[in-house]
């Protein structure tokens, strides 16, 4: 018999949290989270879904039917998107300007298809003149993916302009919007928007662990259509449209997580009360004055103004700074986390995040503060 470890319970600290996600959750979030956990089928929780199917449909500005969380995070979303609507063989025109636009790639090759990818620089939007150029090279391209936040470097390409040229050489869009939505204009119906995921964490302002996504009918159509199985069977989406999309008398798929599906009912809420563009608004006084601030402490941007991420500020390490100990001091001395560089940035940029309930002036006062002193 193994002796029984005995392990204080855990209390973590009360972090502020400015980096690429997860973002500050709102006292009320928290607190939905912890309300009396019911059955998964129970009538009332049933109800409460049917609410929160409405709440995100708000939040994609849609009116699509395929419209819900999916119970695991953004990066399942993302699989989700490609499982079920991409099949051995078919061309996908996928867009790379960081991290995440690779991770496009790979979902594509695991599910059988051809990734014909267009690389943009690290920092930079999706231009449309080089994504048209390859939808006229490739007649028989089925999709074009690509990701609206890159939140990787901050950088925000037009989805409404790609969408379009997508639906002009008729491929159906898959658009990554885990960073942007909640936090920037984003259409769904008006845009012409196929597949979208997104996840919990950020400028919805959520705990981790759920991945919005919504799907046209166009999207449904294709996925109904398909002539081989979904090789996921928990992300099928075949299977779970009766869970989310069958009334009273829906069918059991699999045992939700009720408490997490709380907490976003109740940020989806506060979203919808403070008003979607209300919203987008704040994201973006908040970055101007935290973009005030940095300049006047000489740090640069990676992302060219027009171009640049509200909600996700990449910015450049001024030279001769230690990037780990500068992050390390600011958590150990200031409860304060920035996100690290990835991929091509790693040790030469710094991701401050302004996302959802995070995007405040006091977290930005702290955070401009703690850089001074540090810097100085």
């Amino acid at each position: 018999m193994f002796a029984a470890p005995m392990i204080p319970a855990f209390y973590p600290p009360r972090r502020i949290l400015m980096g690429p996600g997860p973002s500050d959750v709102h006292p009320q979030v928290l607190a939905a989270q912890a309300k009396p956990i019911i059955g998964h089928l129970d009538p009332l929780f049933v109800s409460m879904m049917d609410e929160l199917k409405q709440l995100l449909q708000y939040t994609f500005q849609t009116r699509n039917e395929m419209t819900l969380a999916i119970s695991a995070p953004g990066s399942a979303g993302m699989e989700a998107c490609f499982v079920n609507l991409v099949e051995a063989g078919d061309k996908v025109i996928v867009c790379r300007n960081g991290v995440f636009g690779e991770r496009m790639r790979q979902n594509v090759e695991r599910c059988g298809g051809i990734a014909v990818t267009v690389d943009f620089k690290w920092g930079e939007p999706v231009q449309p003149a080089a994504v048209e150029a390859l939808l006229k090279d490739h007649p028989d391209a089925r999709f074009l993916a690509f990701v609206h936040a890159e939140t990787s470097t901050g950088a925000l390409s037009d989805a409404k302009t790609l969408c379009a040229l997508a639906k002009q050489y008729g491929c159906l869009t898959i658009v990554d919007a885990v960073t942007s939505l909640g936090g920037v204009e984003l259409r769904v119906d008006e845009w012409g928007i196929d597949a979208i995921y997104s996840g919990s964490q950020k400028c919805l302002s959520c705990v981790p662990g759920l991945s919005p996504i919504s799907f046209s009918a166009a999207a449904v159509a294709k996925i109904t259509a398909r002539t081989t199985p979904v090789q996921s069977w928990f992300l099928d989406q075949s299977l779970v449209m009766a869970y989310w999309s069958g009334g009273a008398k829906r069918a059991y798929h699999h045992t939700a997580p009720v408490n997490a599906l709380y907490a976003l009912h109740e940020s989806l809420r506060l979203l919808a009360a403070e008003g979607l563009e209300n919203a987008w608004a704040r994201h973006q006084v908040m970055h101007q004055e935290l973009r005030a601030g940095l300049e006047q402490l000489g740090i640069a941007f990676v992302v060219e103004e027009p171009y640049r991420l509200p909600q996700l500020n990449a910015i450049y390490i001024p030279q001769g700074i230690d990037d780990a100990k500068v992050r390390a001091t600011l958590l150990n001395e200031f409860n304060l986390e920035i996100g690290a560089g990835l991929g091509e940035l790693a040790g030469k940029a710094w991701r401050i995040g302004l996302m959802g309930f995070g995007a405040r002036r006091e977290n930005i006062a702290l955070c401009l503060h703690a850089l001074r002193q540090l810097l100085n």
